[in-house]
């Protein structure tokens, strides 16, 4: 249940030439790279940092990339350039050098599904460090920020049936209607892995979207009592929603993390690796769904608001990042 569809088997090739001719229009940031690192071979050598196509990813890719530029990188931002079918495979080809990454999502992608994520972010971690080693791939620190998938319930609900986690569901299921996305009766982190885990059997699902406005509808509305969302959704604070706490670890780690091409690394240096990390560092959770918030539910810039948090921390100074 990630927010770019799995389902889509897209050819990287649709986005070649709008990223060749990004990178090659406008202007540059016009500064060298810090001094003590490496020139790089060629010219204009950019970074070019993607973002999946929905709000967050976007937001993330200004951040991290913002902080880069705001070190002195020669930084292109390149926002909502597809699912995850499209960006990864293009990050893995040399078409783009960073994007910021969701751990769990990312391990079941590389390795093809062959390889489970777990809850254990350092592990998911470690086994994306290892798998993604064979494209020439590194990652960065995750950061404690996640955007997972969240069984969420109304305040009313919650207080009703005295729900505080997702075992608390497994004596009143049964009245209960679930709302989630279409393909969540055979997904092992929703229908079944509510079962096999938890002994949760719901006396209804409806298929609805991907914890989008269709969701919230329903659930605000009653038509669903359970539903799954987003951990960073704005409107679960917004909506004074309750996310039950996932204390048997069905869901992955999906925390955010730098994902990068090991040749920008070898070029620029390890402090670039170092100010990606003190990025994720400083990013947890709660202040990715305040951020979220500010860019989908009060329509602000991401590249404003990325900008914001980043001087907030100490991270941004001088020129940030080109379009």
């Amino acid at each position: 249940m990630q927010r770019t569809p799995w389902a889509m088997r897209r050819a990287v090739s649709s986005i070649a030439l709008a990223v060749v001719v990004c990178s090659a229009c406008g202007a540059l940031t016009g500064r060298s790279p810090p001094s003590g690192e490496r020139t790089p071979g060629r010219p204009a050598a950019l970074i070019a940092v993607g973002s999946f196509d929905f709000p967050e990813s976007v937001l993330l890719a200004d951040i991290y990339g913002g902080a880069l530029a705001a070190r002195g990188y020669p930084v292109r931002i390149l926002p909502n350039l597809g699912s995850r079918e499209i960006v990864d495979p293009a990050l893995m080809s040399g078409l783009i050098e960073l994007v910021p990454e969701y751990a769990g999502s990312a391990v079941e992608f590389v390795s093809l599904g062959r390889v489970p994520a777990t809850s254990d972010v350092a592990a998911t971690s470690r086994t994306l460090a290892r798998l993604v080693a064979r494209q020439r791939l590194v990652v960065g620190r995750p950061a404690a920020a996640q955007d997972a998938n969240a069984i969420v319930v109304t305040a009313v609900t919650a207080a009703r049936y005295h729900l505080r986690s997702v075992a608390d569901l497994a004596g009143v299921a049964p009245r209960l209607v679930f709302g989630g996305p279409p393909e969540c009766p055979g997904r092992a982190y929703c229908l079944p892995g509510l079962k096999r885990l938890y002994g949760v059997r719901f006396r209804e699902f409806v298929p609805l979207d991907a914890g989008g406005p269709l969701t919230l509808q329903a659930l605000e509305a009653g038509n669903v009592d359970v539903a799954l969302l987003f951990s960073t959704d704005p409107s679960i604070v917004a909506r004074h929603l309750v996310v039950l706490a996932d204390d048997r670890g069905l869901q992955p780690a999906e925390n955010v993390i730098p994902l990068l091409r090991g040749d920008v690394v070898a070029r620029f240096g390890a402090r670039l690796v170092a100010v990606l990390n003190a990025v994720s560092a400083r990013l947890d959770t709660g202040s990715l769904r305040a951020l979220d918030a500010r860019v989908e539910l009060a329509g602000q810039d991401p590249r404003r608001v990325a900008g914001s948090w980043l001087r907030s921390h100490g991270l941004a100074a001088g020129k940030g990042a080109t379009r």
